[in-house]
């Protein structure tokens, strides 16, 4: 939980945002970012093979495989996955593909066994991946070494209860990739939530059109009217950019609305509260980015995030995630949807999704046109212009041709601990 000084810090800060007449002075001039990383299908194969294959990416919760021997297929990063509960108790994720001929030791999107086995011709895998049987051994070579045929494993590690899982076998930690992130989650007791909802809906537009509606507060006002700008401010919002790509937004309420109160009267009795969430969890919006694809408020009630899946060059899948305290007998609580008998699944975005996701159609066509050159972000739009930086630098400068990438512009001076705000307010 932050301390009392951080807690001062901040407010103050927000205060100081509010009163400012133009960006701090520290801040740099934004270069316009070049439209074509929306639209150029070379620059989104680098993402995938560079962003996407080396960065810790969310897969799932503890609930989904809760027993030793159960699992979990997962495929939304491209390569079939597995992902096990282990008869050891470790969770574990393989690449679903047969040491064989390549046929999946998998096929049904979840089950429990003591073993994997291969439909196709029946090797047999544990669940720590070791294979251990293999049908007509006498037709393979006296010295067929099993050992050496196991599953191929993907980097797999968790974060309370959710788990994260990482292509790069050379990868930092989760734990310090997540960095300072991971302290100031603390308090939001991840170790103790339940998944209480997870659905999928398609979206015809370019998977960062699709995240960075989520990335700033200028559209506040215009986009979410009477759903969000009635409990953001987003004159005293608060941007904080942290290693390893990641960013958080603060923004308390208006002045005229009592967030918490209002957080109490809608909650449902059934819902639970995170006892340990401090003052911004309760009053405020404490929003986070987790580099590359994950954008969420935490609260003292859930911890929903909005996970954002290319599909294509102009398509994304988002997965729209609630997590939650035990809620006992009641129904679960479902943040982000609501149920829809005409949609596929049964249920459909919630008003506020819908807000934030009516243009992504739209706005793909119009940045296929003549018409779209570049991109020009305000200081208010730094975690975007941040995101992007990360994202070039993961790629490699010398991958990128020129005219696609973004210049290096935001400097370690304004990467947490660093705040050059602190200087400026300080000097009012």
């Amino acid at each position: 939980m932050m301390d009392a000084d951080e807690v001062a810090r901040l407010k103050a800060l927000m205060e100081w945002e509010a009163q400012r007449t133009e960006p701090p002075q520290a801040f740099p001039e934004l270069p316009d970012m070049p439209a074509g990383r929306y639209t150029d299908a070379d620059y989104y194969a680098l993402e995938q093979e560079h962003v996407f294959r080396k960065s810790w990416l969310f897969a799932g919760h503890i609930d989904e495989i809760p027993e030793p021997g159960c699992y979990m297929r997962w495929h939304n990063a491209g390569d079939p996955i597995i992902i096990v509960h282990g008869m050891d108790g470790a969770v574990r994720a393989f690449y679903n593909t047969c040491r064989h001929r390549g046929a999946p030791v998998v096929t049904e999107e979840k089950g429990q066994s003591p073993r994997l086995v291969c439909g196709y011709h029946n090797w047999t895998y544990k669940t720590d991946g070791t294979l251990i049987a293999v049908p007509e051994r006498q037709d393979f070579p006296a010295d067929f070494d099993l050992s050496c045929r196991g599953l191929i494993p993907v980097r797999c590690e968790m974060f309370g209860n959710v788990i994260f899982v990482n292509f790069d076998a050379d990868a930092i930690s989760l734990i310090d990739y997540l960095g300072p992130v991971a302290q100031e989650w603390e308090e939001f007791g991840f170790d103790n939530l339940r998944l209480a909802s997870r659905h999928c809906f398609d979206l015809n537009c370019n998977w960062k059109v699709a995240l960075e509606a989520n990335m700033e507060v200028y559209h506040v006002p215009f986009i979410h009217p009477d759903t969000v700008a009635p409990l953001v401010d987003s004159k005293r919002n608060v941007n904080t950019i942290y290693p390893n790509g990641h960013a958080r937004m603060l923004a308390p309420a208006p002045r005229e609305t009592d967030r918490q109160h209002v957080r109490a009267i809608e909650s449902p009795p059934e819902w639970q509260e995170i006892e340990t969430v401090g003052e911004f969890g309760r009053t405020a919006t404490q929003s986070y980015t987790l580099f590359p694809n994950w954008v969420s408020p935490l609260s003292n009630y859930f911890v929903p995030p909005l996970v954002f899946w290319p599909t294509s060059l102009t398509t994304t899948r988002l997965e729209l995630v609630t997590m939650a305290p035990d809620w006992g007998d009641g129904p679960a609580p479902d943040l982000w949807t609501v149920p829809d008998e005409t949609q596929p699944n049964g249920r459909q975005m919630s008003p506020i999704i819908l807000e934030d996701t009516q243009f992504g159609e739209a706005i793909q066509q119009s940045m296929q046109s003549a018409a779209f050159k570049s991109v020009p972000l305000s200081y208010q739009e730094a975690r975007i212009y941040s995101f992007h930086q990360h994202l070039d630098r993961l790629i490699g400068s010398q991958r990128i041709p020129d005219a696609l990438q973004v210049q290096q512009t935001i400097g370690e001076e304004w990467v947490w601990p660093n705040d050059p705000r602190m200087a400026e307010m300080s000097q009012a």
